[in-house]
Parts: structure tokens; C-alpha cells; sequence
């Protein structure tokens, strides 16, 4: 113990003599930050995050200091974004300054952050990987050739809550989301499913990839403090490993059954993105090898499912909350599909309320709360000087809120997406869920076609009712912080049959 002690001492008296050589320094430079509260020596404005609900805090600041503040997280510099027009201004005409992400030291473990295209730095590798995610994944036609795939799961989630509804059990919105999510796009890779929504195999996965969200989304000492990265002071990083490691182990295995399979037979039927990636790799190992390979799924399965169920849970939560929105949104449906009918992808723009709930939910619960980035070299945003290695968060819930954009930003209002042109590709700097720019989310057009295939199937398919006493419209929208935005508790909700 005495050990312990004498070593935390030395760390404490040189994050000192490092924060009042930075103090120094700053004062001697005339460059003028943004705005911000006065940090504290040693651990700076860490006082001012913690213990709360970290996206909320910031957005408090920014209330007080203006839409672009500077705060002090122990050592690094961080500047803060909460306005569309100072994002605009950064991210629009500065995009390749503000393209790097800053690395947190969980993403360390099992080397995660040298082989995953999400926390590369834009340069050849990064842009060989996007390239074949964008043209073997994502692309509008394999997009539409895979339709037959996302109308069979979203199917299935449907029987599942329809078998549900005949026992009066509730359904868990956001698990069975996960699981439909899970197993689409493991169809998609693996042309199989990996959970059982019946046997509850889907909470397992769940569970590793909440964790890695929650363990990501901490902050963390050795983020603040480089020196402390020896020691992973919280354990998060040693944390964070074992559960990267337990999905990493069954994508491994997968893609070995996949080359037993191919030694095995000479001919194959399937066309899914593995044998792509395979047979890219076999030509040009140096485009794509076996780690990437293993990382780049990784990545599918923990960007693609639970950003998915989080929003497609939120738009539940706030629809049944809002009888009068639920009422509009199955009208609409009875209208163009039919009352109890599935719903193909091609329907879907004939759906435009059920569109403008799926991006009010983007507003109001956007899948992360900050865009992660970071700059190399110093620059100027905005009339500020931003030095280098500082982190830059853009408040991406912050925006969505913001009331000098939005009339009423606390209410869930459909209706103000009626008619209007602001949409969420990246374009429109009031509404930015998936990102902009070079780092946008690759995954945009196929979250985007599920999210509203599935809203519309349960809504279509189904009355709905919160388990237990509680009435629909005292549902609450407390959150769950981590690198993704949760509900605090899982919606629980009981299917009547129309």
C-alpha cells in the first residue's frame, strides 16, 4: 500500500509540474482560445463532467461561454462545438484540418485503433477500407440486392412479437431491435444468423457491446493524464479487452469455418461481403488482410446494432408517449400499405410522417452524442485559436437542441419536419446524427432503410402498451451515458394484435 502511495504521489507531483509548465506557456502565448471556465490546477475543468451526465454538462457550459468553448480535461486542451453554424464553419470548410480523431486509450486494447477504418487516420489505408465499405457494403445497389435480407429479419421480429402477444409477455424493444440488427448483418457478412431471439442468445451480445460503449464512453483518467496510460489506473482498457476479444473470437471463427468451407468445396453459391473480402484480400493483401478483415466486422457489428436499437427504441418511447403521433403515424400506414401488411423498402417514401418521426428522433436521441475529433497541427476556427493535439468534440446533441434553431427543441414534434428540406445526410448542419464530411457514417443508407422499415412493421403490426401500471405517457427519456446515448431503462412494452 505504501508503494502504491509513494508511486500515486510521483504521477500527482508530475501532472503538476506538466500543468504548470502548460499554464506558462499558455500565458506566454498571445493566441487567444475560445471562451471557457477557469481550470484547476492538476485536473483542470474535470470537475466540470464529472459525476453527471457528461453531454449534458457540456451543453450547459456552452449555455454560459457561447456556441465554441475551450476547457482543460487534466492535460489535453478540448474545444467544444454547440452550434450548427460554428460546426458549418469548422467542419464544412476546414474538414480535412478537424479530419483526425482523437484515439481513447480503451480503443488501445487488442489494437483495435491500428486496424479499425473508424479510428484510422485519413490516409491510404483508411481510404482503401472506406472505399471497400462504400462499394461492397453500402453501395445503393448492394444495398438493394440485400432488400430480400432486411425484409426476412425485419419478418421475424415481427412473428417474434406477434408469438409474444399471444402470451401477453413484453416485449424488450431495444433487445429484439439488437438481435434483428445482429442478425442482419451477420446474414450480410456471414450469410448466417449468430442470436436466437427465442433462446435469448442476443443478450450476451448485447451486453459485450453495450459494455465496450459504456467502457469507451467513460472518461478516463488516462486520457487526460498520458503518463497514467502505463498503468490503466481504472482498468477500462483491460475491461474493454476482454469484451473486444469475446466478439473478435466469434467473428474469428466464423471466417475460419468460411475457409474450411472453401478448402472443402470447390464451388460456393454465396456472394455475401466475407467472400468479397476474402477474395479482395487473396488479390491484394495489401488493400485488406486478415486483421482488417476481423476488425472491419467488428466495427459492422458494433456501429450497426446498437445505434440501431437505441433510435429505433427511442422512436418507440416517444410515439407511445404521444398518442396523438401514433394515431398519425397507423392512419398513414393503413392509407398507403394496409392495415397489418408488410412493408417493403420501396414503400417507404410513400411514408413521409413516419419519415419525419425517425428524423425527429435522430434530433432529439442522435446514436452519439459528440462527433470525436482532433487536430495535428495548430488552427483557426472562428477567430479562435484551437493548438495542437487538441480534442474537438462537436455537441451533436447540443445542436439537435439548440433553440435558437429549433422552436419548442424539448418536444417531440414530428410535424416540424413536414415539408421542410433539412435532412440528415451531412448536408444540413441543424441535424448531423451519422457525422459529415470525409468522416460521416459509411453506414447512413442502410440505418436509415432499416430504422424506418422497422418502426413502421411494429406500428403497423401492433397496438402497444408499457408492461405494468405505468401509462404510456409517463413514459421517462432519462439517458444512459456511453460512446452511444441509451435509455436508462429498457423499454418494455406489450404487443395487441390489431
Amino acid at each position: 500500500m505504501d508503494y502504491l502511495t509513494i508511486i500515486g504521489g510521483l504521477l500527482l507531483a508530475w501532472t503538476l509540474v506538466q500543468c504548470i509548465r502548460w499554464q506558462a506557456t499558455s500565458k506566454g502565448c498571445n493566441k487567444k482560445l475560445p471562451p471557457g471556465p477557469n481550470p484547476l490546477p492538476l485536473i483542470g475543468n474535470l470537475h466540470n463532467i464529472l459525476g453527471g451526465q457528461p453531454h449534458q454538462c457540456l451543453a450547459k457550459l456552452a449555455e454560459k461561454y457561447g456556441p465554441i468553448i475551450s476547457i482543460r480535461l487534466g492535460q489535453v486542451t478540448t474545444v467544444i462545438i454547440s452550434s450548427s453554424a460554428v460546426a458549418k464553419e469548422v467542419l464544412q470548410k476546414q474538414d480535412l484540418a478537424f479530419s483526425s480523431r482523437t484515439i481513447p486509450d480503451a480503443i488501445y486494447a487488442q489494437n483495435v485503433y491500428k486496424f479499425s477504418v473508424v479510428w484510422l487516420p485519413v490516409a491510404n489505408r483508411w481510404r482503401s477500407l472506406r472505399k471497400i465499405l462504400n462499394s461492397y457494403i453500402f453501395s445503393g445497389s448492394r444495398l438493394d440486392a440485400n432488400q430480400h435480407l432486411r425484409s426476412g429479419k425485419i419478418q421475424d421480429l415481427i412473428a417474434y412479437c406477434h408469438r409474444c402477444s399471444q402470451t401477453g409477455e413484453a416485449v424488450n424493444i431495444g433487445q429484439a431491435a439488437f438481435e434483428t440488427s445482429m442478425n442482419l448483418l451477420s446474414n450480410t457478412i456471414f450469410s448466417k444468423d449468430v442470436v436466437d431471439p427465442y433462446a435469448n442468445s442476443g443478450k450476451e451480445f448485447k451486453d459485450v457491446v453495450w459494455n465496450i460503449m459504456e467502457e469507451a464512453g467513460k472518461p478516463n483518467l488516462a486520457d487526460y493524464f498520458p503518463l497514467l496510460k502505463t498503468i490503466d489506473p481504472q482498468g477500462i482498457r483491460r475491461r474493454i479487452g476482454k469484451h473486444f476479444g469475446k466478439l473478435l473470437q466469434q467473428i474469428e471463427g466464423l471466417i475460419d469455418e468460411r475457409l474450411d468451407h472453401s478448402k472443402r468445396s470447390a464451388t460456393s453459391s454465396s456472394t455475401d461481403v466475407l467472400d468479397v473480402l476474402l477474395h479482395t484480400s487473396q488479390e491484394d493483401p495489401k488493400a485488406i488482410d486478415r486483421n482488417h478483415i476481423e476488425r472491419l466486422c467488428l466495427d459492422l457489428f458494433i456501429a450497426g446494432t446498437d445505434t440501431t436499437s437505441n433510435t429505433l427504441e427511442w422512436a418507440m418511447v416517444e410515439v407511445m408517449r404521444k398518442p396523438y403521433i401514433m394515431r398519425k403515424a397507423k392512419a398513414e400506414l393503413a392509407e398507403v400499405i394496409g392495415q397489418g401488411k408488410a412493408i417493403e423498402e420501396a414503400d417507404v417514401a410513400r411514408l413521409p410522417y413516419l419519415q419525419c418521426i425517425v428524423k425527429e428522433t435522430l434530433r432529439m436521441h442522435p446514436p452519439v452524442p459528440f462527433l470525436i475529433r482532433k487536430v495535428d497541427q495548430d488552427v483557426e476556427a472562428c477567430g479562435y485559436f484551437v493548438p495542437k493535439d487538441s480534442q474537438v468534440l462537436v455537441h451533436v446533441w447540443s445542436i439537435g437542441r439548440d433553440p435558437a434553431i429549433w422552436e419548442d427543441p424539448l418536444a417531440f414534434k414530428p410535424e416540424r419536419f413536414w415539408g421542410s428540406k433539412i435532412d440528415i445526410r451531412g448536408q444540413d448542419f441543424e441535424i448531423i446524427p451519422f457525422g459529415v464530411g470525409r468522416r460521416i457514417c459509411p453506414g447512413l443508407p442502410l440505418a436509415t432503410r432499416t430504422l424506418t422499415m422497422m418502426l413502421g412493421s411494429l406500428l403497423n403490426s401492433f397496438d402497444w402498451k408499457p408492461e405494468g401500471d405505468t401509462k404510456a405517457e409517463d413514459l421517462d427519456v432519462e439517458e444512459k451515458f456511453g460512446i452511444t446515448l441509451a435509455r436508462s431503462r429498457p423499454l418494455r412494452a406489450i404487443p395487441i394484435p390489431l
